[in-house]
């Protein structure tokens, strides 16, 4: 029954964040004249692909009552490791392995302090927040290192077909996996289980530090990934490369549906969510809001996104109604019991 309740709450969550979308897309649209063309929807998209790339992979971690903080550090390191391998003189298809593979390494390591030792992943990743930028600083320090292969910067820069670019094309590769594993697979199953109740998950055979260790693995890959088509697309870094895109990637994820307690979302809901953020942050663009000001929004987001699904659950709890009681099976009165004892 709690199951069915969500279900049909996640329906309407999702149709909700459908017409929110459609409002944002026709008030930007009488604000600019090309503002639907597929060039511009492409340059609103290319603009944040690789916060929408790492919210593919955060829905997991939440969904599996988790939460990975680290993310942006991550593609701070990433790009922090392969600037300072090509200039060093190695290979940059190396550089790239090199990157990626650290950014697995530690999220294996995220996940190891999590499932085995036992560690809150707040704490654990909090830690990396700190940790990965610090190291990034210290292979960056204060300078920026650009000059890439031209091939990089243009896989990054221009369009493979048309205006979509090659992390377009990516991330809809991989938006499709996830909703196939997430959605219509054992493992996307056993997330949903830990996350719902990882007690009852180990009775019943779910094995949970190994699931969480792939998906903290997974997150710190897809985060290096994020960092390595970040570097692409500016043609430089700096240490400070994608500070500040955990906020926006776990409102995505929140607002899409997602409970930060674990074990409900959908992610047909983050998608939506993530067309709608990128949308609402261009009309504040087209309205001359300052980014500043645009952070503070998200962050209003992001409060909404966690406090309207409790309200809502609240409300539900205290207004549903008792079933009522057939007469015949209702309880005799004292009176009755007694004369009948008697």
């Amino acid at each position: 029954m709690r199951t069915a309740s969500w279900s049909r709450y996640l329906r309407r969550w999702e149709f909700l964040l459908f017409i929110c979308l459609i409002v944002v897309i026709v008030y930007n649209s009488l604000q600019v004249s090309n503002f639907l063309t597929a060039q511009n929807q492409a340059n609103l998209l290319q603009l944040s692909i690789e916060k929408a790339i790492v919210a593919l992979i955060m829905t997991f971690v939440i969904i599996s009552g988790e939460i990975d903080l680290s993310v942006a550090s991550m593609m701070g390191l990433s790009a922090a490791v392969v600037a300072r391998l090509h200039e060093s003189g190695w290979n940059m298809a190396l550089a790239i392995v090199a990157a990626l593979a650290v950014g697995l390494m530690f999220g294996a390591m995220n996940g190891f302090f999590v499932a085995k030792v036992g560690i809150n992943s707040l704490a654990v990743t909090l830690a990396g927040y700190i940790g990965f930028r610090g190291l990034a600083e210290v292979f960056i320090e204060d300078n920026s290192i650009g000059d890439f292969p031209h091939w990089f910067t243009h896989l990054g820069q221009n369009g493979l077909i048309g205006p979509i670019t090659f992390s377009i094309m990516l991330f809809a590769m991989l938006a499709v996996i996830a909703t196939v594993v997430l959605h219509f697979s054992g493992f996307g199953r056993r997330v949903y289980a830990i996350g719902a109740n990882a007690r009852v998950a180990v009775y019943s055979g779910v094995p949970v530090a190994r699931t969480r260790i792939i998906i903290f693995a997974m997150s710190g890959f897809v985060a290096a990934l994020a960092g390595v088509l970040y570097t692409a697309r500016l043609g430089a870094v700096r240490a400070s490369t994608g500070q500040g895109f955990e906020l926006d990637i776990i409102t995505i994820v929140l607002l899409g549906g997602v409970s930060i307690f674990g074990g409900v979302g959908s992610m047909v809901g983050v998608l939506l969510s993530i067309l709608l953020v990128l949308n609402i942050r261009n009309g504040m663009t087209i309205a001359g809001i300052t980014g500043n000001t645009q952070t503070g929004v998200i962050g209003l987001l992001l409060i909404l996104s966690v406090l309207i699904p409790n309200l809502a659950s609240r409300a539900h709890g205290r207004f549903v109604r008792r079933p009522p009681v057939d007469p015949q099976f209702q309880a005799p009165r004292a009176e009755t019991t007694a004369q009948n004892a008697g």
